[in-house]
Parts: structure tokens; sequence; C-alpha cells
């Protein structure tokens, strides 16, 4: 029997400050980076996953990976990937682990990234991508890989059932069309807060022509450069294209409302992130403050209790769920339930490095066999460190492309690992780039 025997983990940091790629006004000088996991198996197959952050920081997420390490060693991989709901529970339930949280931060987003790494052991054991993978479950079976604790007052095991039975409803059809057409995106790549405004009209006009539905620009810095920078966008775009913006938590409750009131003469298809992400309250009042402006947040929401709230509150119009933030597959499927529980439509959040590859599958599963929806849905796209990954994301004609091969699209190249390992990989010490200049 094929058991587990051990991690191989790597710090991989991308120098994307350079070009200030992902500058925001929360984070204005990020280098994308991954706590990447190897799960190795004695058969020689192995299974993979990471937690995404921003430069500094990489190796404490890197130490939480080899805290969960002994908790997986040794342990038959039939055992594993045949209860995936156990060994999730397992987990998460660990009482020291627990203490660091409960169930957020660094210790959570670890164990998302194990979780993930099953994932892609699974699928590929199977032979499946993994959307096709979680597709293919029956109802019951993925009811198997949710735990209830914290959402019975919002979901119980019966109302989740028959949510699952009815998306598997047509489901074949629907694999079929995902298949042949592939899944919406939208682009943020113009959008930067450092980009120039030269920039930012080019990447949009690029953008209308390769097909994406939708735009977002950052926001939050500077009101006077945001009306420029929205009113540049729209002229760029036109009217036949949605226009978000994404505050990146920067703004107080009521600064939001105000902000938000002068930016909303751009017609804007949401605003992300506007205050913290843990400000359930904040979210309804600010909701209610600049209907009927769309509201979206996610991407920093620590779990599914969060989530939870935030619907129960009627905070949100729009769920942008994380692959890498919460603790993996598992409690992403809670979420998506959540969300057809409550009708709000599901927007992922996606760019980084590998988020993209991870967060596809779970758009394409839920098209597939939950929500049966893509009204108002696409996947955040940015176009960049792709090349690193064995099987990358696609993006044709502003539309992701169903992800054929087996495994979650997670496993990076051996190069990759090895180029951009940081602090001494050859990208990091060169002679004209300080490391101490990491993020």
């Amino acid at each position: 029997m094929a058991r587990i025997s051990g991690f191989d983990t790597y710090d991989v940091r991308f120098p994307t400050s350079a070009t200030l790629a992902g500058s925001d006004a929360m984070n204005p000088d990020p280098d994308y980076a991954a706590a990447y996991l190897a799960l190795r198996v004695d058969d020689g197959t192995s299974g993979h996953g990471f937690v995404f952050t921003i430069g500094r920081g990489n190796e404490v997420e890197l130490a939480a990976l080899a805290a969960l390490e002994p908790f997986l060693t040794g342990l038959e991989v039939a055992e594993a990937v045949g209860d995936l709901g156990a060994v999730w529970r397992r987990l998460v339930g660990e009482s020291h682990f627990r203490w660091l949280g409960p169930e957020k931060g660094v210790m959570h987003m670890a164990i998302g990234a194990v979780v993930n790494a099953l994932f892609d052991l699974a699928a590929k054991r199977a032979g499946k991508p993994l959307w096709r993978y979680l597709a293919d479950l029956s109802p019951e079976e993925l009811l198997g890989l949710v735990d209830f604790r914290y959402i019975t007052d919002a979901l119980g095991p019966d109302e989740a059932l028959d949510l699952l039975r009815r998306g598997a409803e047509g489901k074949a059809e629907r694999i079929a069309e995902l298949e042949r057409l592939g899944y919406p995106a939208y682009t943020t790549a113009p959008g930067w807060l450092g980009y120039s405004d030269d920039k930012l009209v080019d990447l949009c006009e690029i953008a209308k022509r390769e097909g994406f539905g939708q735009v977002k620009l950052k926001v939050g810095a500077s009101l006077d450069d945001d009306v420029r920078r929205c009113a540049l966008a729209r002229r760029a775009i036109g009217t036949g294209v949605d226009l978000a913006i994404d505050a990146n938590q920067v703004w107080d409750v009521e600064s939001a409302i105000d902000w938000i009131g002068r930016l909303a003469e751009f017609d804007l298809a949401w605003v992300e992130e506007p205050t913290s992400p843990d400000d359930i309250l904040g979210h309804a009042r600010i909701r209610e403050g600049v209907a009927p402006v769309p509201i979206a947040t996610g991407e920093h929401v620590a779990n599914r209790v969060v989530f939870k709230q935030l619907l129960q509150a009627r905070a949100i119009d729009v769920m942008q769920i994380d692959a890498c933030r919460v603790a993996g597959v598992n409690e992403n499927l809670v979420n998506l339930l959540l969300a057809a529980k409550f009708g709000v439509r599901v927007c992922p959040h996606a760019g980084g490095v590998g988020l993209c590859e991870a967060v596809q599958h779970l758009s394409f599963f839920d098209y597939a066999a939950l929500s049966g929806s893509m009204d108002g849905r696409s996947i955040e796209w940015i176009d960049h460190l792709h090349e690193h990954f064995v099987s990358p994301a696609v993006v044709a004609h502003g539309r992701y492309l169903a992800p054929r091969e087996p495994g979650a699209s997670t496993e990076m190249y051996p190069d990759s690992l090895a180029q951009y390992a940081y602090p001494n990989g050859p990208v990091w010490s060169r002679p004209e780039r300080d490391p101490d200049r990491a993020r």
C-alpha cells in the first residue's frame, strides 16, 4: 500500500515589486510568493499545494507546513484520499493548532495548502482535473467533505444535500458546455495602482480587444487620482465592458461610503474590499449606504463562519472565494454551498502566483454541479507567472478554458522552484538585486 512519506517545502518568491505589478493602496510593493509544498508518496507520485503570500513572512508559512508534516507522514494514501473530510476535520480540529487561530491565519492557511495538495493527489490518482473529480462525486460523497460546525444556523446537512442533488440535475450538459466554451474571466492587469495613466489606458484597450467583459482598477490612495483613473478607464473600455474597483481594505466605513459615492458615476460593477474583511456590520452599513453599487469581498475572509455572517447580514452582493486563504477545498465547498443557499454570486479572487490555476477548478465545479449559473459571474485573471506551472491556467477570448490535465493545476516546475528560491536562488543572488529588499 502506498503511503505518504513526507513533505518537500520551498520558499519561492518572484520580484514583482520591480515592475509594480500587484501594487495597490494597502500593498504598494509586493513580491508575489508561495510557501510551496510537494507531498511525497513512496510510490513516486506527489500532490502539490501552496500558500500565497506577498514576500516577507513566507518563511513563517513554511514553518507552519513543517508542523503539519508529522500528521500525514506514514498515512496510507488510500485512507487519506478515501476520506478527505476526515483528514480535514483532524487537521483543523487539532487543539494545539486551533489555539493559534482558531481557524484563521497562518496555521489555517497552511492546513489549506496540505488539504489542496491531497486533493491534487486524489485527482491525479483518478486521472481527472480537480473540477471533474469533484463534479463526478455523488451529492452524498460531496456532503461527506463538509464540516457543518458553526454554520447549522444558516445551512444544515439536509438542506446542503438538497442543494447538491438539485445541482446534479443537468450536470452532464453543463460539463460539456464548460469543456466547449470555458468560463468567463475578468482582468485586473490594467489596474495596478503604481501604473502610469498611459499604461492604464493601453492595457484597458488591450483587455477590450481580447474579449474581457470586465476590468478592475485598484483605488483608495487618492480620491482625485481615482476619479481621473476611473474616467480614463471608462473612456478606454466604453460602455460595453464592466468596470470594478478594489480598495484593498483601506477605508473606514463612513469614508468608504463617501468615496464610493464620488466614484459611482462610472457605473461600477462592484466595489471590492471597501473596509476590514472582519467587519461584517461595517460591510452591511456600506452596502446600505452606497446601494445600488454592489459590494464584494472574500480575498481575506478567514473562514466559512465570516462568510456565513456576511451573508446573514446581507452585507455583500458578490462572494470572492480564494483557493489559498481558507483551509482548502473542503472549506471552499462550504462557502459555495452558503452562496448557493443565499443566492449570492461567486466571483473568485485570483491573480498572485498560482491562484488562477487553483481557484478555476472551484468555479468550474460550482457551475457543473452546484449553482448551475454563470450569470454575473467571472474569475479574476492576471496574465503573469503562469509559465512556472506544469498545467497553467489558460484564458482565451476573455474566458478560462477548462483544465484537462489530471490534478489541481498546482504543480510548479522544479527549475522555477530552484531559480526563484529565496534568498539563495539565482534570481535573488544576482549582484544587482539586494535580497534584503525582498517582500
